[in-house]
């Protein structure tokens, strides 16, 4: 029933294949043993899912490898048609509960949301902190953030003095974040408004 709404048995097998091993690149004559599918039906797949973006590719040892595009728009919503576990999706109740230890995070003194985390946002970032933040719980709230959005994250985080001296020069990384689609998750001390 897959292959009739996607089109093509490859087609399935390989968004199979992606989604289920996110971050983990394959080169061709692979993907066609794992798959069991012609190598030229691979190939004609291949640049169809790269034209539409759910896949990247990348050369290296002069051999092109592919992997999945956690960044594309409609990644969250494929892996959840495709992965092998369940994929818990971040609802409201989920959404709110990360955005909260964001807020909570000791020493945080701005964090902003963009990139895959906000709908129309083009930037490169997802997450932008400022503050003295300690790496380890950092670290821990960011990956219960991939957890549940299915999904890694790029994120900055820069001390206060920095982000202050980024802003007021008009740093090309700041404006193009600020100047975006972003949602703020916490600016106790307006910031943003100064």
């Amino acid at each position: 029933m897959i292959d009739a709404l996607f089109g093509s048995k490859t087609r399935v097998k390989l968004l199979h294949l992606f989604l289920n091993n996110p971050g983990k690149a394959f080169y061709v004559r692979e993907i066609t043993r794992l798959i069991d599918e012609q190598i030229n039906s691979v190939r004609r797949e291949l640049s169809n899912m790269l034209d539409v973006g759910i896949i990247t590719s990348d050369s290296a040892d002069n051999k092109l490898y592919y992997e999945v595009n956690q960044r594309y728009e409609y990644y969250v919503p494929f892996r959840a048609i495709f992965a092998d576990e369940r994929i818990e999706t971040a609802t409201t109740g989920a959404a709110s509960s990360w955005h909260d230890s964001i807020a909570s995070l000791p020493g945080i003194r701005l964090a902003i949301m963009a990139g895959v985390l906000v709908k129309g946002s083009s930037s490169s970032v997802d997450l932008l902190l400022v503050g003295d933040i300690p790496g380890a719980k950092l670290k821990s709230v960011i990956k219960q953030i991939e957890k549940l959005e299915s999904r890694e994250l790029n994120y900055s985080v820069l001390s206060y003095d920095e982000f202050y001296y980024r802003l007021s020069v008009r740093d090309k990384f700041i404006t193009e974040t600020l100047s975006g689609k972003y949602a703020v998750l916490t600016d106790p001390d307006n910031i943003l408004k100064s």
